[in-house]
């Protein structure tokens, strides 16, 4: 139900709907209301009115209840309202009506009435009663049925009727407009061929509520008038009338010629633009104007609107509430005129007239062309030219004045037959047509599509613009089947053409498809295909505690999206297969192994995508070991104890057997797992018996047998006991017991053609040692016993050579003095010629692809590789690679063709098995190959471009005579017509796919030329169904955030609004991808006067049961205060019980119908510093200035108003977009020095500042450029470092700069190092800087987007002065053609480099490491840095003034330092204790003389004069922070450092493009270490390794004394120092050493990349020693504009000014370009919001460091010396430059 009311200042308040009110029981002094009345004003609609009580009270509440039961409906009413519209009423129902007068704590008793609209009506009907109440007659209403005056003429017109929407109507006065054009309309007989009514609203923009042929009944359109939204907005009367005129007046409209044109004005105010040009314009164009001014209308303006007279067409009216009274006069008015015009138009003679004629087209282009006539005859008014498409479309027209005899039609479309027809236009009539056909060209298109930086989830498309387009449309869809549909759309502006596709599939064929738009019209599509990379493996399987029945394994995690990983082990013969899941772990232990057993392992990686690629490995379990020590004791003439020691847990019994030696029966035990001894009783005195024992396992395995002697005693010791056959004697029986001299034999570490043998002695008695070993068959090969003797003393013997996989049996006799010991025999076989396994392709390219496999359990000489194509013939080729490569790149292959590829291992006693595998080659083809345009004499071809094709050769053979044509085309051509063809003629059109050299095979159509034009059939394309839960939007599928919605509940929403917010929010959440921990938690709150937790940012994991809880939240109710609920997110929502993450982006969306009753701005704008995003979307009377206040930065983005709850589908999708945006930027944004830029801090990340450093190892804190800016000291191998994937987790962009700020010291090495690279995880470089302290030269390197190493090097006077020991600052700006080096802002060189591919996030980042290092453990350069940071752009170096630099400083431009003092402060400190002399510095102002210190070294001292400008920086001296004075007494140790805040967490990324070749992979886990054996014999040639890396120079000399101080050198940087011709000489070699070295690596990467062998190739001639440094040249011209650079993030928005005016529109079809980006949200009614605050957020301020020490004694002061000539104010002279010594953090001090 809906209710309305009037206040006497005309306030609308929104009518609220609940569910329940109750009254309450405090009634007391305030009185009711009395003297209720009613009144019916339309069919479902009554006014309620009251007389006011006396007294004081603060308002009304209004209920109204159905007597029939259901729900009460409660408005609260200002104490000033007497009236209330109730609307939505049924005739036929009774209600009971309360009206209650109440105040702050009491009520007064309620005013009751019943009402029945058709009891109101009958007694109004019978009783003809009189209106009591004289403002009721005042209301606007539709009179009774038959009180309305009613047009009867049988003349038909066209009405629009224009209508006031601003804000200043207000909505309850819109509802008695509304009652007004009801009113209107009901007076004529309205119909689709009768009067046909058409209806526009505007305020700052018109639009079309409905057309003229919108409905063809007269109850359709009262429907409309009823429902008819209010819209607000300024009052730009004259930009309205002139849209009516091209909009509503109009054919396709529904204007009909031949009727009268009506256009009714209905205002309250003066317009804000002119409003007589667009009034004259309709009057000429044949429209009678009718104007209706209400309250602060202007009549001025009114009369120069409507037609003449004045009198009949101007009316104006006080208030809204008198619109009635004017109702009849002017419809009868309307009425006559009406009837009136239409006798006009019918009673005119037309004459003969006649048409122009000669129709010429001239000036064709794509979207328009000039049409030019002969005149007709007559008195031509106007000509009038209508155009429309011939395959259909709305007609437009042209009209021209009669002197003219041409016209141009613009807008149109491209390659478009458009049908023409000029009419000539005379004072009553109009001639026939002149007509006429042509055709536009077709629009210019993009070119060079290029799809690059692909990662699993992106990738990167850029092309070359076309001039004149107004933007680019870009879509692209996977071709997977199944997933076609899923077609993303993208529109971007002129300025744009590279951006970047996120959100993708991995592992996924994408198409991309760029159309060029000009203006809603798109070119001919430029399309390129590309696919993602697939899902990332876990990497680094290692296994380690191998036993054996268990092995544990470990892993590299895949990437932190990861759900788990799915192992699979099978025994490699292929009899067992097991799998297990597990969750986001690194390692898992296999048990319940089987002994001696090779397992192959493969691990996958499981994704919400599937799995990834399984990363595989073997290995062997271990012989189960046999009990150790068996020894026998405790022998007595009829037992003895047999004891021994486990060696393991998992024993499940023992058997324990004993046999006289004499010969008798065998006897047996067994014996417990757990025992570890055993009586034997019952044995014969005076016997040797010889013992065995086995251990068996729990699965039933068991051991080798181990055995030993023992004896019993005689039953009389006296009687001698005879030993081996001597003759002596004696009286210990029991020497016999140990006459075996071995136990525990082992046999192991087998290989394919030897056996170890081990064994314990237990007799060092023993003088030899016969080992004997036979096949266990008798392999007639070896029919004798081969036996070898040993010493006493050795107890291992390597068994060689031997055949392969054959089981041998080893006796081992211990040899006496005096005779032979007892023989122990044992088992053991060699292993088989195993072959290589798990062969693998990767890198495939179209003339060359990678195989690798992992190398078998045993040792190899080499591998041999065999491959050969499949599916066309060629002979089998061959190659043969060493044993420690395991990876092979074959080149000079057929494009798209299978190969079957063969590697067999090579032992030296043969090959194995062959490692079989299929590999195939990329095709080099186009695809879509299609015909179209096929003519009688010519039939074009398109085809779908090929991703990396440089050109493309067409064929086209005619199939009747054979003759045959060809052209060549560029690589983004994607069709070619072909002319002069023969009709009828079947034609075979081949398109031959190049790239560069490679020419890949044809692809091919046959078509026939046609001999007459025939139309083809299109086909409507079927769209799918609509899927029933939401699915994931494109931009949203890498977002993950924590994201909370605050949702306005007040009173002022109502349920059905309320149930609009619900549908908003499910189909904004539904546009998700993944809910939970792993992708984007959702929190919603409601508040009104306190805010309700609906549930928080943990309590969902899935997509369903959030949605389920949304559709779930109950309307609260209340007053509106969203600042108490902006805190209570804060304070409640984002904390980590509620499941706040930290690193992940936060984002706040909130929704109000309202301005807050509490302050919103302080919360939000500490929330936006802490890192919080804010959206806030205002709906209605929302005020648009609290709105900006919330919402973050720039406005455009995150503030939204709409006008109603109808109008959320309007900015969902937009709403959505920046959201995901929000939540996966791949750069973050951060802030530096006041500023926002994409990019990041490297020092911090590193743990460079000042709250983290002296956590850092081999790092301490010193003075910088100036005193306020902390430098790092790295020492001598402090190799400071972090991983890679918690820098760059998706990489570098392929556009940035690098920039430093950074001192070499006097320590620094002269060799190469790398002041900052990315190393891979097998510590290979990736991406860095060099800096060449001997050479002086700097280098950048990485791997190009190809795989290919690439460096620059730069050298010069320029370059070279960054080594001379002062602070320099160093951009380095990577764009993807060009390498630039700018040094202190001055830009000094440029090279070509080609664009880069992406980089492994598994390794790490280092700085100041070694380029000789080797592994983890390197060593790093020491060095001094202020700055180092990575902005993704490539203009940031041209901005920069390096304010950091003392003498580049502008104090004018530049901002102030920190804590910077003013020049009247004298803060003079303690004299410090001597230091040795420095060298010369940066000239300062002159200060106050200091206090007298020791005599230094005499130096130049310059006159006193007028102080002159700041020269730049002098070289620095090998003194100064390098040396360190003495130090002063320690002070009191400061208070720890509050902890810092956390940085952002970068968006996840996806890996990078397919980079380089990778070295060798880690061979599989060495087996146990055995002793070193004899030298076997020499194998096989080898292939040449790789060239090794040249040793460096000798260590150089101890330093010789330090001599006296030269004079002092010229200050300042300008040239080169002059070096002797020694110094020349040291500095060649030494280039040449750092060359070599360089050289060597690339060579020992080649090498592994490509295992053939290849010619080594110098990078650069080295060149003889140097001769002196001529004079610098002049500086180079200015290089060309670089390519542009990804399109960064949006800059900080500036003060929002006022709103301006709307200026006046052009003709239809000159239209500007439309403009990128979002449509902004509308102003707030009537006022100018506030302007936005204009200050800069600045940074946190430094932690301090602790206190000062004491200060030393002042010495005494020195005499006062002349006063100076008045100097000039420099404030670095208080800031300090970077000149004292070090300040001694972290125990580190600078060496002497």
């Amino acid at each position: 139900m809906l209710c309305r009311y009037e206040i006497q200042s005309c306030f609308l308040l929104a009518f609220l709907t609940v569910t329940a009110f109750f009254i309450s029981d405090a009634q007391g002094q305030v009185s009711p209301p009395t003297r209720l009345r009613y009144n019916v004003v339309s069919p479902d609609s009554v006014q309620i009115s009251w007389k006011a009580p006396k007294g004081q009270f603060t308002g009304y509440k209004l209920l109204v209840t159905p007597s029939s039961g259901g729900k009460t409906n409660q408005l609260i009413l200002q104490n000033t309202a007497t009236k209330a519209i109730i609307q939505g009423l049924i005739p036929d129902q009774n209600y009971a009506l309360q009206i209650i007068a109440f105040s702050e704590d009491e009520e007064s008793k309620p005013a009751q009435g019943q009402f029945r609209i058709k009891d109101i009506e009958r007694r109004k009907e019978t009783s003809k009663s009189k209106v009591k109440d004289p403002e009721k007659t005042n209301a606007s209403k539709p009179a009774p049925e038959g009180s309305l005056f009613t047009c009867k003429t049988p003349a038909i017109a066209d009405i629009v009727i224009l209508v006031d929407g601003s804000w200043s109507i207000g909505r309850f006065n819109f509802r008695l407009v509304r009652l007004f054009l009801e009113n209107l309309v009901s007076a004529f007989n309205v119909g689709s061929e009768k009067t046909r009514v058409g209806l526009a609203q505007y305020s700052g923009d018109p639009r079309i509520e409905w057309h003229l042929n919108a409905y063809g009944t007269k109850d359709a359109v009262l429907d409309a008038v009823r429902n008819l939204p209010y819209k607000g907005g300024n009052t730009l009367t004259g930009l309205a009338l002139t849209y009516i005129l091209e909009n509503s007046f109009k054919p396709e409209a529904g204007a009909r010629p031949g009727v009268s044109k009506i256009g009714i004005l209905i205002t309250d105010g003066k317009s804000q633009d002119d409003v007589i040009p667009p009034a004259k314009n309709l009057r000429d164009a044949g429209i009678e104007l009718f104007a209706i001014g209400v309250k602060n209308a202007d009549i001025n303006e009114l009369k120069e609107i409507a037609s003449e007279p004045d009198s009949t067409h101007v009316y104006n009216v006080a208030d809204f509430n008198f619109m009635h009274t004017i109702v009849e006069g002017l419809t009868r008015t309307v009425c006559s005129r009406v009837e009136e015009q239409e006798k006009e138009i019918k009673g005119t003679i037309v004459a003969s007239l006649g048409a122009p004629s000669d129709l010429v087209t001239s000036e064709i282009t794509a979207r328009g062309f000039r049409v030019s006539w002969t005149h007709a005859p007559g008195k031509v008014e106007k000509y009038r030219v209508v155009y429309y498409p011939t395959r259909g479309g709305q007609p437009e027209e042209v009209v021209v004045d009669g002197s003219l005899s041409t016209a141009v039609l613009k807008n149109l479309m491209s390659l478009t037959e458009y049908q023409i027809a000029v009419f000539a236009i005379y004072s009553n009539a109009a001639s026939e047509g002149l007509r006429g056909t042509e055709t536009t060209l077709a629009l210019p298109m993009a070119s060079d599509l290029q799809l690059y930086d692909v990662s699993q989830s992106s990738m990167r498309a850029k092309w070359n613009g076309v001039a004149g387009a107004t933007g680019y449309m870009i879509l692209y869809a996977p071709l997977t089947e199944g997933l076609a549909a899923d077609e993303k759309e993208i529109k971007i502006g002129e300025a744009s053409t590279d951006l970047e596709l996120d959100g993708l599939l991995p592992n996924t064929e994408y198409t991309v498809t760029v159309y060029a738009m000009f203006g809603e019209e798109a070119s001919d599509p430029l399309t390129g295909q590309e696919t993602t990379l697939p899902l990332s493996p876990p990497a680094n399987l290692k296994f380690s505690d191998v036993g054996h029945s268990s092995a544990k394994l470990t892993w590299d995690p895949a990437s932190k999206n990861v759900n788990g990983y799915r192992i699979m082990y099978v025994k490699t013969d292929g009899t067992e297969t097991n799998e297990v899941e597990v969750g986001r772990v690194s390692t898992h232990t296999l048990k319940s192994l089987t002994s001696l057993t090779e397992y192959t392992v493969a691990i996958f990686s499981l994704y919400d995508e599937g799995q990834s690629e399984p990363l595989t490995g073997s290995f062997t379990t271990k012989r189960v070991p046999a009990p150790q020590h068996l020894e026998i004791d405790e022998a007595s003439t009829d037992s003895f104890r047999v004891s021994w020691k486990p060696t393991s847990s998992d024993i499940a019994f023992y058997r324990l057997a004993w046999i006289p030696l004499d010969g008798g029966d065998s006897e047996e035990v067994v014996i417990n797992g757990n025992a570890d001894s055993h009586v034997i009783e019952g044995l014969l005195p005076n016997t040797e018996y010889e013992v065995s024992l086995l251990a068996v396992f729990d699965d039933e395995t068991e051991s080798e047998v181990v055995a030993v002697l023992g004896a019993t005693f005689a039953r009389t010791t006296a009687i001698p006991t005879t030993v081996t056959t001597t003759s002596t004697t004696t009286s210990k029986p029991t020497t016999a017991v140990f006459r075996t001299g071995i136990r525990n034999l082992v046999i192991d570490d087998e290989t394919t053609s030897s056996l170890r043998v081990i064994w314990d002695i237990s007799d060092y008695n023993v003088q030899q040692f016969r080992v004997t070993y036979l096949t266990a068959k008798g392999d007639r090969a070896e029919e004798a016993v081969r036996m070898v003797m040993v010493p006493g003393r050795q107890n291992t013997l390597l068994l060689q050579p031997l055949l392969s996989d054959t089981e041998y049996k080893v006796t081992i006799t211990p040899v006496y003095s005096d005779g032979e010991g007892v023989s122990v025999s044992a088992p053991g076989k060699t292993l088989p010629l195993s072959a290589p396994r798990n062969l693998r392709v990767s890198d495939e390219w179209y003339n060359r692809l990678r195989i690798s496999w992992d190398a078998p359990p045993s040792p190899t000489m080499g591998y041999r590789i065999v491959y050969k194509p499949i599916n066309i013939p060629g002979p089998a080729l061959e190659t043969f690679v060493g044993d420690d490569i395991n990876t092979i790149l074959i080149l000079n292959l057929f494009s798209g063709t299978e190969y079957s590829v063969k590697v067999f291992a090579s032992y030296s006693t043969g090959f194995s098995d062959a490692l079989t595998g299929v590999a195939k080659t990329l095709y080099l083809g186009v695809t879509n190959l299609d015909s179209y345009q096929v003519r009688m004499t010519s039939l074009c071809a398109q085809w779908q471009l090929h991703r990396h094709a440089t050109a493309y050769r067409v064929v086209i053979e005619s199939l009747v005579d054979g003759k045959k044509r060809e052209v060549n085309l560029g690589g983004g051509t994607p069709r070619h017509c072909f002319f002069e063809l023969m009709p009828g003629t079947e034609y075979k059109v081949s398109v031959h796919t190049q790239l560069q050299e490679i020419e890949g095979p044809a692809v091919s159509i046959m078509e026939t030329t046609l001999p007459f034009p025939t139309q083809p059939p299109t086909t409507p394309s079927t769209p799918p169904p609509p899927p029933t839960i939401p699915p994931a939007k494109e931009v949203c599928k890498a977002a993950k955030a924590d994201l909370a919605f605050l949702v306005d509940g007040s009173w002022s929403i109502g349920d059905d609004n309320f149930n609009k917010i619900i549908s908003f929010l499910y189909s904004t959440v539904g546009a998700l991808d993944k809910i939970g921990p792993d992708g984007t938690q959702v929190a919603i709150i409601q508040f009104s006067d306190d805010p309700r937790t609906e549930f928080k940012l943990n309590a969902y994991k899935t997509k369903e049961t959030l949605l389920e809880a949304i559709q779930q939240i109950a309307y609260k109710g209340g007053n509106t205060k969203t600042g108490k609920a902006i805190k209570h997110a804060r304070e409640v929502l984002f904390t980590g019980e509620a499941g706040m993450r930290r690193g992940i982006p936060k984002v706040l969306v909130v929704i109000t119908d309202g301005r807050s009753q509490d302050d919103v701005n302080k919360v939000s704008r500490e929330m936006q510093l802490d890192g919080f995003s804010f959206f806030a979307i205002g709906v209605a009377d929302a005020d648009y200035s609290e709105l900006v206040n919330i919402g973050s930065k720039p406005s455009e983005r995150h503030v939204f108003f709409v006008d109603d709850f109808d109008a959320f589908t309007k900015i969902e999708d937009e709403l959505i977009t920046f959201v995901c945006e929000t939540a996966s930027a791949t750069c973050p944004l951060v802030v530096k020095d006041g500023n926002n830029f994409a990019g990041f801090k490297m020092m911090e990340m590193f743990g460079l500042v000042e709250k983290e450093f002296s956590a850092v190892e081999g790092v301490s804190m010193e003075p910088g450029t100036f005193n306020v800016y902390p430098c790092y000291r790295l020492h001598k191998d402090a190799l400071v470092s972090q991983p890679t994937k918690y820098l760059h987790p998706e990489g570098l962009p392929s556009d940035y700069t690098i920039t430093f700020l950074f001192r070499i010291l006097p320590d620094t090495p002269q060799e190469p190092f790398a002041l900052w690279e990315i190393l891979n995880e097998e510590y290979e470089p990736l991406v860095g800087v060099i800096l060449d302290n001997g050479g002086k030269t700097l280098t950048f390197f990485n791997y190009d987007y190809k795989g290919d190493f690439q460096t620059v090097t730069f050298e010069g006077p320029e370059i070279r002065k960054i080594f001379y020991g002062s602070f320099h600052k160093l951009h380095v700006v990577i764009s993807k053609t060009t390498a630039k080096i700018i040094i202190d802002c001055k830009q000094v060189s440029e090279k070509t480099i080609n664009a880069a591919g992406n980089i492994s996030s598994d390794g790490i980042e280092v700085l100041g490491r070694m380029v000789r290092s080797r592994g983890p453990r390197d060593n790093s350069a020491p060095l001094q840095l202020q700055m180092f940071d990575i902005v993704c752009a490539t203009s940031w170096a041209n901005r920069d003034k390096c304010c950091e630099l003392p003498g580049l400083r502008d104090e004018e431009t530049c901002p102030a330092l920190p804590h910077a003092c003013s020049c009247s402060e004298a803060n003079k400190g303690p004299l410090g204790p001597p230091g040795p002399p420095g060298g010369p510095g940066v000239r300062g102002a002159k200060g106050h003389r200091g206090d007298p210190g020791p005599k230094g070294p005499d130096g130049p001292r310059g006159e006193i004069g007028v102080p002159g400008p700041q020269g730049p920086p002098g070289p620095q001296g090998p003194s100064g922070l390098s040396i360190q004075g003495l130090p002063g007494p320690p002070g009191e140790k400061g208070e720890k450092g509050d902890l810092g805040f956390p940085g952002l967490q970068g968006v996840p990324g996806a890996s990078g493009s397919p980079g380089r070749d990778g070295a060798q992979g880690q061979r599989g886990l060495p087996g146990k270490d055995g002793p070193t054996g004899p030298q076997g014999p020499p194998g096989p040639t080898g292939i040449p390794g790789a060239p090794g890396v040249p040793g460096v120079t000798g260590s150089q000399g101890p330093q010789g004394d330090v001599g006296a101080p030269g004079p002092p050198g010229a200050k300042g940087e300008r040239g080169e120092r002059g070096d002797l011709q020694s110094q020349a000489m040291v500095r060649a070699v030494a280039r040449q050493v750092c060359e070599q070295l360089i050289q060597g690596h690339m060579a020992r990467y080649n090498s592994i990349l490509n295992q053939i062998p290849s010619q080594s190739v110098s990078t650069r001639t080295i060149a003889g020693p140097p001769g002196e440094p001529g004079r610098p040249g002049a500086p180079g011209p200015q290089g060309e504009q670089g390519s542009p650079g990804m399109q960064g993030f949006p800059g900080s928005p500036g003060q929002p000014g006022r709103p301006g005016e709307r200026g006046l529109p052009g003709e239809k079809g000159e239209r500007g370009n439309p403009g990128v980006g979002t449509q902004g949200p509308r102003g707030p009614p009537g006022s100018t919001g506030p302007p936005g605050e204009s200050r800069t957020g600045s940074p946190g301020p430094p932690g301090s460091p602790g206190p000062r020490g004491p200060a030393g004694h002042t010495g005494p002061p020195g005499s006062q010396g002349p006063s100076g000539p008045p100097g000039y104010c420099d404030p670095s002279s208080c800031a300090g430059y970077g000149m004292g010594g070090p300040i001694p953090y972290n125990g580190y001090q600078s060496r002497r």
